[in-house]
């Protein structure tokens, strides 16, 4: 029988850890243990052109070093596409999903012809050319077919929260055009089957939570609880990421490196002499704290 706790960290294989990655990472091992559940590692390499070859090895190499070991072995989404398959096929057979033929310089330019903001957060918001068919198109993605209204959730830590998604971002890719499963779709299958009940991750990804939410009620699956953290910024205000050149996080001393994301956290250790005492001091923190 599964525990009434299974939470997870799910990590990008586009290289090693770095300071905002630990964090992460810290944080929901934290509340796993605060909440005697349990702790599974999944390696999101579903978008194979980004990620770096041994990064896979070397983050579950790190995350050992400073004593955040899984309750179970790792697994790599790569390796659970026929799941993402599934679940495509049952979207689509429920008139939920359809293909798309649109490039991005197509949706650019049925957004300027309905003089629509063409992104949000970067992103393209989709403006829904082909809900109605391909008109004669070849299709190049698969889309989710996004229910009108506003959809609301509660954060543990940042409280409730409100998103249009039909308004604000679309219709939202499932499949790529380059035959690779959309993250979208893939986390919300693998939280699903693995029996995920807590997410715990970096507010960066808070956006994401409607669009999951819905694919989660399509496919009848549980909505784990969502907690998101504070986030590393870079000197220039920016999230700290591989690709403003955060440094991979020093295991050479994991004390210092556990300190410092737990203080990230708001948890302040009291000179821990090693990681198994840095663990329990960040442990005993965390319990209560976030209900």
């Amino acid at each position: 029988m599964k525990p009434a706790y299974r939470g997870r960290f799910a990590p990008s294989p586009t290289g090693p850890l770095h300071a905002g990655s630990l964090v992460a990472a810290l944080a929901s091992w934290l509340d796993a243990r605060a909440h005697r559940g349990q702790w599974l590692l999944r390696i999101e390499d579903v978008d194979r052109p980004r990620c770096v070859p041994g990064a896979d090895v070397e983050i579950v190499r790190q995350l050992a070093a400073c004593g955040l070991v899984p309750d179970e072995e790792p697994t790599w989404q790569s390796r659970r596409e026929a799941l993402h398959q599934q679940a495509l096929d049952r979207l689509v057979r429920e008139g939920l999903a359809y293909p798309c033929a649109c490039s991005r310089k197509d949706i650019e330019i049925a957004l300027r012809a309905q003089g629509r903001d063409r992104t949000r957060h970067g992103e393209l918001v989709y403006p829904g050319t082909c809900r109605d068919g391909l008109h004669g198109q070849e299709a190049r993605a698969w889309r989710f077919r996004v229910p009108e209204g506003v959809v609301p959730w509660t954060d543990r830590r940042l409280g409730v929260r409100l998103q249009d998604v039909a308004r604000e971002v679309g219709d939202f890719v499932l499949k790529r055009a380059d035959g690779l499963f959309a993250y979208q779709l893939a986390v919300v299958v693998d939280d699903g089957e693995q029996g995920i009940t807590h997410v715990v991750r970096g507010e960066d990804l808070t956006d994401n939570t409607p669009r999951q939410l819905l694919l989660q009620r399509a496919l009848g699956l549980a909505t784990p609880t969502y907690l998101h953290t504070p986030l590393v910024l870079a000197p220039n205000g920016e999230k700290l990421s591989k690709q403003n050149g955060a440094a991979p996080v020093d295991v050479g001393d994991p004390v210092a490196a556990l300190t410092a994301a737990a203080g990230v956290l708001g948890i302040r250790l009291s000179a821990p002499a090693t990681v198994g005492d840095a663990l329990a001091q960040a442990t005993v923190a965390w319990a209560g704290r976030w209900p």
